[in-house]
């Protein structure tokens, strides 16, 4: 298996296949995150391209995928400071907002219930707030705030949950080779595939690409259909008076304006980085508001429109007096930029590439795998295992690879304005 997506799984591509009775795990790299599924944001477009069914499979997927992962690491016992709760999305624009309320409505529609949902449909329960009402819940401050809306989410420390996946199966006897990309996938004439690697080749009867934003390099008919786009976020120390306000904060937030938005994780108390902020976003920031950063895939620098952005955010965000002064190490704790992967209709792809045999793929996530990854993953081994019963009743028909989809081909950037995370 090919597996990896830097915002959901800090750029792990991994090679699994069982070679003389052995598994074997190849990482190109190594490198939190925001279980965040803000599936009201895409509701409305994917009620239009695909249906009431499918959306509904595809909103109720998402919020399964934050459940699934944050049962996985208690279950499994993997410390990754996992946090569930109440996530607010912060409005600046009363277009955005508008557009919201009339997609919880949809929503509401759609599983045929009223203003008040019970735990039975949990994934279709938002809540609505007017502008002071959020200013009171939030802390943040300022005139431009007109409304939010809050629902469950979730975060967790990505590079810890993975260490700990990766310690789970180096018990169930697999071997892991660092700093081993995978440079040519062919098929011998006996059938088998051939990978062939920095180490040397390794024979596989079946390989999954879970290469993200990096599998056209590897399988040229993805070329156009998932997209590298580069993101960026830092981990910033709050200001003096926000950090003594601690337990007023929600959980996570997102900053949503006219033309895009940022989002916001505070660490959970008792880690070891505990109130920290992640923050992300800002690409509309950039020159020709982000353009460029499609097809980046140089995940060693930074965009420096984007960092000065999101360097200054917060403080007006919170305003002065609820922000305070900086901490007295600085504001800026760390910074890094990594590469999503886009398709042209916002869906990942899942499932056998066209007619070959043994050849499968899971991915293009959108910046969106913490609310897909778990769940595409679960439905893509019933595929290979050929057990496709009842898998029609809960994975979108959409998110299967098919030729349609593939001669598709990535023209604008009109689904990464809204509630996505790097």
């Amino acid at each position: 298996m090919l597996w990896g997506d830097w915002a959901e799984w800090y750029a792990l591509p991994l090679l699994c296949d069982r070679i003389h009775g052995r598994n074997k795990i190849l990482t190109q790299r190594e490198s939190g995150g925001h279980t965040k599924a803000a599936s009201y944001h895409s509701f409305p477009t994917n009620l239009h391209a695909v249906g009431i069914d499918e959306a509904v499979k595809i909103a109720k997927l998402e919020y399964d995928n934050i459940k699934a992962t944050h049962s996985f690491a208690r279950e499994m016992d993997v410390q990754c400071d996992s946090w569930e709760g109440e996530t607010l999305d912060v409005f600046y624009d009363e277009g955005q907002l508008e557009s919201a309320k009339r997609a919880v409505q949809m929503i509401r529609d759609a599983v045929g219930v009223g203003a008040e949902i019970d735990g039975t449909v949990a994934w279709a329960k938002y809540s609505i707030w007017n502008s002071d009402e959020v200013r009171a819940k939030s802390g943040v401050d300022g005139e431009e705030v007109v409304g939010g809306v809050s629902y469950y989410a979730g975060s967790i420390h990505a590079y810890k949950f993975v260490c700990g996946v990766l310690k789970l199966c180096l018990g169930m006897g697999m071997k892991l080779f660092t700093e081993t990309p995978v440079l040519d996938i062919r098929r011998a004439v006996d059938g088998m595939w051939m990978v062939e690697t920095s180490e040397g080749i390794v024979r596989a009867s079946r390989v999954i690409l879970a290469t993200n934003a990096y599998t056209a390099f590897l399988r040229r008919e993805f070329q156009g259909s998932i997209v590298p786009l580069r993101g960026q976020v830092t981990v910033q120390r709050p200001g003096k008076t926000l950090s003594s306000m601690k337990h007023a904060l929600a959980g996570s937030y997102s900053f949503i304006y006219k033309d895009g938005y940022d989002y916001m994780i505070r660490r959970p108390q008792g880690s070891i980085d505990a109130d920290d902020l992640v923050i992300g976003g800002g690409l509309t920031k950039a020159d020709h508001q982000g353009l460029y950063e499609y097809g980046n895939t140089d995940d060693s620098t930074i965009n420096l429109d984007i960092s000065t952005y999101i360097s200054k955010v917060l403080p007006q965000r919170f305003g002065k007096q609820i922000w305070g002064e900086d901490h007295d190490d600085g504001r800026i704790k760390l910074e890094w930029s990594g590469i999503m992967g886009y398709s042209p209709d916002g869906y990942p792809f899942v499932g056998q590439v066209g007619e070959e045999k043994g050849l499968w793929v899971c991915a293009g996530f959108q910046g969106h795998g913490m609310v897909m990854c778990i769940m595409c993953a679960k439905a893509l081994i019933k595929m290979v295992m050929g057990r496709h019963e009842g898998l029609e009743e809960w994975f979108p028909k959409a998110w299967e690879v098919s030729e349609e989809r593939l001669e598709r081909k990535f023209e604008g950037s009109f689904h990464v304005s809204g509630g996505n995370d790097v």
